[in-house]
């Protein structure tokens, strides 16, 4: 057997290969309310096993880990929160609380991915089991990842200039919730199907806009498209379609578009760059095993876009979140 080349570090291996461990210490830290208990400020394992009711040695283990992790720091024998954990971790006022979204991982996705082996060989998701309980824990999970998206989109995107948005085929009531905070003369339509309309219209009366907005329930394939709008918002489409609904839903959202109009396509794509972006290509996986479907290949997008009259002006990432491709109707 040929020996290693000079200078090859097995740590990038490792790091991935050990990567359940540091989740599962995640997890467990926000179930056992690690960063809530923080928040009252730094302490040492004794002070933290008394917080959280946790054995001495669990504090330990469970702190010294997500120290090396970054998600705490440690000094004099003291853990404290980052910036990060302080925000979204800690039930802080104001914030996206992820630790929802930390639960639906561990309960719910993290057993489909102990089959992953078989999905890769069959290309078919593991059964999905949303009994009992585990549909709350699914759709809060689900929900809460899709508000900070919609809170990072807030963060890049400039609302104020639109008047008439539109969220067409949407998951979650998030982004219109968002957006008509950050553009407060404006108005918004929320068109899609199914049970999540329920959803959606609740988070949006939550958020004190639900007299600026229409819920429409509409099917984004073969149902009425209302318009006309200045913006309109697929958030979370592309991925639950096949192309050529894709490419009908893209055409659809084009008829709803007022002359000029912006469109805004929210998902996680794949792309050519030498160095795939990581976490889109990890929600390929964690769509197929989890339901089937597909995160498509940036350049298709673009395409349908084009065809269906649109103008692909630019792509950004949103931190820790999907990408947005930001077009205008020709």
């Amino acid at each position: 057997m040929p020996l290693p080349s000079p200078g090859a570090d097995p740590s990038g291996i490792l790091g991935v290969a050990t990567g359940y461990m540091a989740a599962k210490q995640l997890f467990a830290a926000g179930e056992a309310g690690v960063f809530a208990a923080l928040a009252a400020g730094p302490a040492t394992a004794p002070d933290l096993a008394a917080r959280t009711g946790l054995p001495e040695r669990t504090a330990r283990i469970l702190g010294d880990a997500l120290s090396g992790l970054g998600l705490l720091t440690r000094e004099d024998g003291r853990y404290a929160n980052t910036p990060a954990t302080a925000a979204y971790l800690a039930g802080g006022e104001g914030g996206v609380d992820l630790r929802p979204f930390l639960a639906f991982l561990d309960a719910i996705s993290y057993g489909h991915w102990l089959g992953f082996a078989d999905t890769v060989r069959t290309a078919q998701p593991r059964p999905l089991d949303l009994a009992g309980d585990r549909m709350r824990t699914f759709m809060g999970g689900v929900m809460t990842y899709n508000a900070l998206h919609a809170r990072m989109l807030a963060e890049v995107f400039d609302f104020t200039p639109y008047r008439r948005i539109l969220d067409f085929g949407g998951l979650s009531g998030s982004f219109l919730a968002e957006a008509l905070a950050a553009a407060p003369d404006a108005r918004g339509t929320f068109a899609s199907a199914g049970e999540l309309v329920d959803f959606a219209a609740k988070v949006i009366d939550d958020a004190g806009c639900g007299d600026r907005v229409e819920v429409v329930r509409t099917d984004p394939v073969t149902g009425d498209v209302p318009g006309l709008h200045d913006l309109v918002l697929l958030e979370h489409v592309v991925h639950r379609f096949d192309a050529e609904q894709n490419k009908t839903i893209i055409e659809r959202a084009r008829r709803a578009a007022s002359p000029g109009a912006t469109l805004v396509l929210l998902d996680f794509f794949l792309d050519a760059d030498p160095h795939q972006r990581a976490i889109d290509a990890l929600h390929a996986g964690e769509y197929l095993v989890i339901d089937g479907t597909t995160v498509h290949p940036e350049g298709e997008v673009r395409g349908w876009l084009a065809e269906a009259g649109w103008e692909p002006v630019e792509t950004r990432e949103l931190p820790g979140s999907p990408r947005i491709i930001i077009a205008e109707a020709r």
